[in-house]
């Protein structure tokens, strides 16, 4: 006999499943857009912390995910994997320098930075300190600016012996911007620089995605700034001690210079470069 072809089930090989394939790898780089599919909240990747990835949406709000399975791009399900560091030999500081290696810190120089507070001291240690050990930086706190132009005139800057001023609430108009101006035309502003930032407090320099807030809550001026923060934030305020806290939980979200909003940062490199520069 010929070979019968209908004496087998042609069936035999079917199944009702389409093949499973598996979901695509992607790296979780920063920007990528993904979709959540449990949640179906969407946004780009702005920071990995371990296995978490945060993402935030057009609007401005953060979400924290765990990496994995269950994140969709176009649609299609794909797996989110943290991306593959390349070896390239530097490694990086808080501020995003080069970190040296084996670094013994500079002897200090003659100039000094001048900031308001504990608290902007505590900040510009945390992402730039390895930047100012490197070029023998010392940063000094003050209890506010009212006594600057004192302060300035019991240091007595030259020509090598340079202040720069970090101020907070910079801004046309207000007390801080009067005394920067009285100091730029008193007998020392050649060799001082002051500049600022718009915030009330150094607290908004950290960008409230890290505290997983849209934007930082408005306080009315007759209510003092960080109680009326906290207050807001549902967090303990009776004494400056809940203060000291409060803030601790701030600055414990500070990793990096991607951490903080872009006119703190481009202040702070400026007086670096200010107070280091060579006459």
């Amino acid at each position: 006999m010929g070979d019968d072809r209908y004496s087998s089930d042609v069936l035999a090989q079917f199944s009702r499943r389409a093949p499973r394939v598996a979901a695509a790898t992607v790296a979780a780089d920063r920007d990528l857009v993904v979709e959540h599919a449990g949640t179906g909240f969407c946004g780009a990747v702005v920071r990995l912390d371990g296995r978490m990835v945060e993402l935030e949406d057009f609007g401005g709000a953060v979400r924290l995910f765990a990496l994995g399975s269950g994140f969709l791009i176009d649609g299609e399900p794909i797996t989110l994997v943290a991306p593959v560091r390349r070896a390239t030999g530097l490694a990086r500081s808080a501020s995003g320098s080069v970190v040296v290696a084996n670094l013994t810190a500079r002897t200090a120089r003659a100039s000094r930075i001048f900031v308001e507070g504990r608290h902007d001291a505590e900040l510009v240690e945390k992402v730039w300190g390895h930047d100012l050990r490197v070029d023998g930086v010392v940063v000094e706190y003050l209890e506010g600016v009212d006594d600057l132009a004192a302060e300035i005139a019991r240091f007595q800057p030259t020509a090598t012996r340079r202040v720069g001023v970090l101020v907070d609430h910079l801004v046309a108009g207000s007390k801080e911007s009067r005394v920067a101006n009285a100091v730029a035309r008193g007998p020392f502003g050649a060799h001082v620089l002051v500049v600022g930032h718009p915030f009330v407090d150094v607290w908004q320099a950290v960008k409230p995605g890290r505290l997983g807030m849209i934007g930082w809550p408005t306080i009315p001026r007759s209510i003092e700034w960080k109680h009326g923060i906290c207050a807001a934030l549902g967090w303990p305020h009776e004494d400056q001690a809940d203060i000291s806290r409060a803030w601790q939980k701030i600055l414990a979200q500070v990793r990096s210079f991607n951490d903080l909003e872009p006119v703190l940062l481009g202040r702070v490199e400026q007086l670096i470069d200010f107070v280091t520069a060579e006459e």
